[in-house]
Formats: C-alpha cells, sequence, structure tokens
C-alpha cells in the first residue's frame, strides 16, 4: 500500500485511502464546499482535456468511448463526453444501469442529452470502433468483484487493444489496498481526483495523473494531511511512486 507520490518537481503528494477520501468529499459537501455539482463538474472537464491528451499522443482520431457507471465516477465521466462533445470530438456514452443512477449523474447525464450526445445500450458496443476509451464505470466506492454489466464493460475494455484512461482509479482495483478480487481495467492512464488514493500503482494504473477538482488545502487540514498544493499553474500533473 503506496503512502506518498511525487511530482516531477519533487513535491511530495500524500496518498489516502477510501475512508479518508470519503471524509474529504463529506467535509466539503457539508462545511467548506466545493458541491457535488462543481467537483463532478471541474472532474469531467480535467478528464476530457487528458482524453484530448491521450488521443495525440496516440495520433488516433476523435471517437471516444465512455462506459459510465452510476455513482460520481459514471458522472465524471459523463460530464467529459459533453466537454468532448462541445470541442468536436464524438463522444459516445455507455451507461451501466440508467435506473440506478443517482443524482448528481443523473443531472450530468440530462445536460448531455441536451447537448445531442450519444447514448446507446451496452449490448451494441461491439458495434463501435473507437480511437480511445474512458473507464468512468466505478471509482473508489468499489466494494466488491465486479460482476453483471460492469464485467461485461471491463471484459470489452480488456479484449480490445485501444488506448484508455480510467477516472480516479481503474474499474476493479479496490481504493486503499490495490488489490482485485476478479477482473479491473488496464488504462494507459488514470486520472486521480484530488488526491492520489493509496491502492495506485503503476502496474496497474499506467501512467498516473493527479488533477485539480477545487477542494481547498483547509478541507486536508482538517483530516490531519500537511499538504501543499502540487498544481502551481496547471489542474492536472503527473505523479509517480516515491521511493
Amino acid at each position: 500500500m503506496i503512502k506518498e507520490f511525487i511530482t516531477k518537481d519533487g513535491l511530495t503528494v500524500p496518498a489516502v485511502t477510501k475512508e479518508q477520501m470519503i471524509e474529504v468529499d463529506r467535509i466539503a459537501v457539508e462545511e467548506t464546499g466545493p458541491n457535488l455539482y462543481q467537483m463532478m463538474e471541474n472532474a469531467g472537464r480535467n478528464l476530457a482535456l487528458n482524453a484530448i491528451d491521450l488521443i495525440k499522443e496516440k495520433l488516433s482520431g476523435k471517437k471516444v468511448l465512455i462506459f459510465a457507471g452510476t455513482g460520481g465516477n459514471g458522472g465524471g465521466g459523463i460530464c467529459a463526453a459533453r466537454h468532448l462533445l462541445n470541442h468536436g470530438y464524438e463522444s459516445i456514452v455507455i451507461l451501466c444501469d440508467e435506473k440506478k443512477m443517482m443524482e448528481v449523474p443523473s443531472y450530468q447525464l440530462g445536460i448531455f442529452r441536451k447537448a445531442g450526445g450519444e447514448i446507446i445500450p451496452l449490448e451494441k458496443v461491439k458495434d463501435v470502433v473507437p480511437d480511445i476509451i474512458v473507464d468512468a464505470i466505478i471509482g473508489y466506492s468499489l466494494i466488491s468483484e465486479p460482476r453483471g454489466n460492469v464485467l461485461e464493460m471491463i471484459k470489452f475494455i480488456n479484449e480490445n487493444e485501444i488506448p484508455t484512461i480510467s477516472l480516479d482509479i481503474p474499474t476493479g482495483v479496490l481504493a486503499t489496498s490495490g488489490e482485485n478480487s476478479g477482473e479491473f481495467v488496464k488504462p494507459d492512464k488514470t486520472i486521480t481526483l484530488a488526491l492520489p488514493k493509496t491502492g495506485l500503482s503503476p502496474e496497474k494504473c499506467g501512467e498516473i495523473i493527479l488533477t485539480d477538482i477545487g477542494i481547498p488545502k483547509v478541507v486536508y487540514e482538517k483530516i490531519g494531511l500537511k499538504y501543499n498544493s502540487p498544481f502551481s499553474d496547471q489542474y492536472s500533473v503527473p505523479i509517480s511512486v516515491k521511493e
């Protein structure tokens, strides 16, 4: 279990467990802000920017396939899909289970639909040949081995040699321990939110990029973390495991 990461400029970034990240989110929402709508918008926009970077790196086209779960991770993916659509990319969303979507992700889905975004059922995924894939299925909230639609999504991603980017942590990997009890997404990059999770590792996550979702320093101080922002004039920074 990894406790610290480091930026290319040598700044140490603390890693948090699932329980610590839950508390960070609670403090932000209940005490300091930003709220969930704001954090999800920031996460989605930064995910979209990193997806564009991956497309440019791979010299790919402009078709992006986004697998979206029912919670905050899925909402970030749907938000990214809309930003990509607004910037001339063909973004296609596949939902894990629309009937079980939470309030804030449903709000993002509504905006995406009104913007003209394309949503297709999982059974039609084999008809799509994307240039990159976004894994926004399950983030740090994973509690058990993936099953059902989630498992089918993971299998599709892993069986196709298409550049893939995961949001926060690859689906199927436990945020605290980094362990997996079943299948998990094997991305080229992982865009982790706010702070890296202790379970992140380059072996399972590919390149790890830390992205800012607007949480103020005081929130981290409230859970006893020594925190200096690694972002400076950027909103996303590459990080590596601190030896």
